[in-house]
């Protein structure tokens, strides 16, 4: 038998998808541009919630980002409360997301790899070994 997802876990989804809706269609302030909403994590109690951001715009563009949702917290505290249906609706904590950007940088090396291996073995294959 396969455990599904526990209910922290349907509603941190939730909370994602409906932040993710109100920053592209409610939220104004022009330093909340391109932003991807990774991940949520809530506290046991629902007090708190871990909201895991990344963008488009690089790294240089998240301060002022951060300060953008920040900025943006209580609207969207407030319209989340209209939205789902928990006791508490929890307080907004943004945290950058680096792992897409280090999973790119990752890709980028291992593809620089596999180039550097083949340029190696086609070099040895049209260069015999002298004296065979």
């Amino acid at each position: 038998m396969t455990k599904g997802f526990s209910r922290s876990d349907r509603v941190a989804e939730q909370i994602r998808r409906e932040l993710a809706e109100l920053i592209r269609l409610e939220v104004k302030d022009p330093r909340v541009g391109f932003v991807t909403l990774t991940a949520v994590e809530v506290t046991p109690d629902y007090a708190h919630a871990k909201i895991f951001f990344t963008t488009l715009e690089g790294e240089s563009a998240v301060p002022e980002l951060a300060q953008g949702l920040r900025h943006a917290g209580g609207f969207l505290r407030r319209e989340l409360g209209r939205r789902i249906r928990i006791h508490t609706i929890p307080e907004l904590h943004w945290v950058y997301d680096r792992s897409i950007e280090q999973g790119a940088q990752l890709s980028a090396l291992i593809d620089e790899a596999v180039r550097s291996d083949a340029d190696a073995a086609a070099e040895s294959d049209s260069n015999p070994p002298k004296g065979e």
